[in-house]
């Protein structure tokens, strides 16, 4: 066997059949050899283009290593405590959830409760569930729940008092996981089969039914407005897409009422869910043109030769374009990268009548005839994110191919000459996906094309000091109000380059925190004079005893390196000294991504003392000496009440 390549979750849909068989070869061998765990960071490499049967066979060999042993031999993976409780049998949601785990990058330590103990877990704070401290408790419905208990004969009124019941049910299990658990839950709707409306035999009864149903599935879903550690996945879209409920022998004689081709479509979007858990969710989405947004080559086809329009082919590459246009407006940075020349782009993206997508919808446009993956790296250093955070779509083989090879840290989605398939393509790895979507998210693309704005303004000073001094940074650090929750629990989630303890809070965390009178969490808003930066970062301590610990102090990355994170900090030891503190705690835990703030606290001050792990630095200030805010930077600084520094 070849050696494995350390790969990351960057993978295409539909890749090659013998690629699949062959690096299925490659991990069955390394389980044989007993050294699958020795090389677990290959496996998201090995798991690449895989989905369905072939995902669930190598979830099986996965599932079969014990998570302990991968994290003695590579204590950076990212391992995730799962606890699955239902109603049914569900031992086949362990393989395919070990695997869509698995070619995220993460483990799965995988629990599975026992035959129908659901509410016992959840209802019992001293049971084994919460013991485990799970991050995600997946509670999976299915419809045996509603069936189990509705008599025979029945009606629709039958039905419908049992929903009631289970809702019921469901919202106080829900409430007891929030009075308990650090983590997230996760439940689902039902889906309604014709094995049972066709027992009806009156079409009106039906139609009742129907709604019922539909209605009861809806206030599951809309639980999750009134208990933000709740999310709940919609199995209609799932359903709708050709994945059967229910295979009727396995309902009957194993008890597991949703079928293994339902609970693999399950366990993808639990993959999604938990890359957005632990803050790897991307933020920008790179476009080819040419046979990606229209059809035909803008060199060789002139604009008015391109397929965009009314056309066989046109209208699917406008819908393809409808589709990244409702993406860019939630916050998805846009870009473009083509081999083209850039004023004969610029023509088509401001002047073609006939698209949907314009200039302005960019952040940055790409139009050269240099290699693709040069032009990736220097987007990502000018907007100041990780290349792991870009999702790279092209038509062309040769492409994809080389930008997986130089940069496998891009996400790259496979494009066909197919139109009509680009928008599945796109959306089939939910690589944008968020919990909870804020007001900052809207605002972002925004702010990021701003940023060209600010590049131009540094290029016309001779010093970084000067640009500085004329650039205007104003900041408020102030204490987080109950409307910035959940903005700072995304800050914790997405932030990895100034993140100095690599920390994760969900919303309802940083909620218990801001109620906590002996902690302290700071929202960092900052503005320059080409706009508002709204809420970039944050500053989450506690006082305890004497001193005053900085648990985690996190900063966008589009606004650090303009002082504002020292005058933060500055602002933080003025107010620990003036409320009595003899001195400050601060700790920066390394992490794959937080390298470049590793001499934050030695720079302004802080002394290094005895680290408690070799992954973390604990560093203490006396507050003798503070250091002062740059003389660029406009503070103010408001606490609760009203209080100014």
């Amino acid at each position: 066997m070849k050696t494995p390549t350390v790969a990351t979750d960057a993978e295409i849909v539909g890749a090659p059949p013998d690629h699949v068989e062959e690096t299925f070869s490659d991990l069955l061998e390394l389980h044989r050899s007993g050294r699958l765990a020795e090389h677990y960071p290959a496996v998201p490499g090995l798991l690449y283009g895989r989905s369905g049967e072939d995902l669930i066979r190598a979830g099986r060999l996965l599932a079969r290593v014990d998570p302990d042993e991968i994290l003695a031999r590579h204590p950076g993976t990212t391992a995730l405590t799962v606890s699955v409780v239902g109603h049914g049998t569900l031992a086949g949601l362990v393989a395919p959830l070990t695997a869509e785990l698995a070619r995220h990058g993460l483990l799965a330590r995988l629990h599975l409760g026992d035959f129908d103990s659901y509410v016992t877990d959840l209802a019992d704070h001293a049971s084994d569930l919460y013991a485990r401290r799970p991050d995600l408790v997946l509670c999976v419905l299915n419809p045996d729940l509603i069936w189990s208990e509705v008599p025979v004969p029945w009606q629709p009124d039958d039905v419908e008092r049992v929903w009631a019941e289970k809702l019921e049910l469901l919202e106080g299990l829900v409430r007891c996981f929030e009075e308990a658990s650090h983590g997230v839950l996760v439940m689902n709707t039902a889906p309604l089969s014709r094995a049972h409306t066709a027992q009806l035999i009156d079409h009106a009864s039906r139609a009742r039914l129907g709604a019922l149903w539909r209605e009861a599935n809806a206030r599951l879903l809309r639980l999750a407005d009134r208990h933000p550690d709740l999310v709940v996945v919609d199995t209609d879209p799932l359903l709708a897409d050709g994945v059967p409920a229910r295979d009727a022998r396995m309902s009957v004689y194993a008890k597991a009422y949703l079928s293994a081709e339902l609970l693999a479509a399950y366990a993808r979007e639990i993959g999604h869910l938990a890359r957005a858990f632990t803050g790897r969710a991307r933020k920008t989405l790179v476009l080819d043109l040419d046979g990606t947004l229209w059809g035909g080559v803008l060199g060789d086809d002139g604009k008015d030769g391109i397929e965009i329009g009314e056309t066989y082919r046109g209208e699917a590459f406008r819908s393809f374009q409808r589709v990244i246009r409702q993406l860019g407006s939630q916050g998805v940075l846009l870009s473009a990268v083509s081999k083209n020349d850039a004023e004969t782009v610029s023509e088509i993206l401001v002047n073609h009548t006939d698209m949907v997508l314009r200039e302005s919808d960019f952040v940055r446009v790409v139009a050269n005839w240099r290699p693709k993956h040069d032009n990736l790296r220097e987007l990502a250093a000018d907007l100041n994110l990780g290349i792991d955070s870009f999702v790279f779509a092209d038509d062309s083989p040769y492409e994809r191919g080389l930008v997986r090879r130089e940069l496998p840290e891009v996400a790259v989605v496979a494009l066909d000459d197919e139109p009509a398939r680009h928008v599945a393509a796109l959306l089939a790895d939910g690589w944008f996906d968020l919990r909870v979507l804020t007001e900052e998210d809207h605002e972002r693309p925004a702010r990021y094309r701003a940023e060209a704005d600010r590049h131009t303004f540094l290029h016309s000073f001779d010093s970084l000091n000067g640009y500085l001094r004329e650039l205007g940074v104003r900041v408020l650090l102030a204490t987080a109000t109950d409307s910035q929750i959940n903005r700072i629990s995304q800050i914790t989630l997405r932030t990895n380059q100034f993140n100095l303890t690599g920390g994760r809070l969900q919303p309802t965390a940083v909620a218990a925190l801001t109620r906590d009178p002996e902690a302290l969490v700071l929202g960092i808003r900052c503005s320059d004079r080409f706009g508002d930066n709204g809420l970039a970062g944050a500053v989450l301590a506690h006082c305890e005893d004497d001193l005053v610990y900085i648990d985690n102090f996190l900063l966008s990355c589009r606004v650090f390196a303009r002082g504002i994170e020292q005058a933060c900090l500055s602002a933080v030891l003025h107010h620990a000294r003036g409320t009595g503190a003899t001195g400050v705690i601060g700790r920066y835990r390394e992490t794959a991504k937080n390298g470049k703030v590793r001499d934050f606290y030695p720079q302004s001050g802080f002394v290094a003392i005895e680290a408690p792990t070799t992954a973390e630095t604990v560093f203490h200030h006396d507050l003798t000496e503070i250091p002062p805010a740059p003389d660029h930077v406009e503070l103010v600084v408001q606490l609760a009440g009203g209080e100014l520094l």
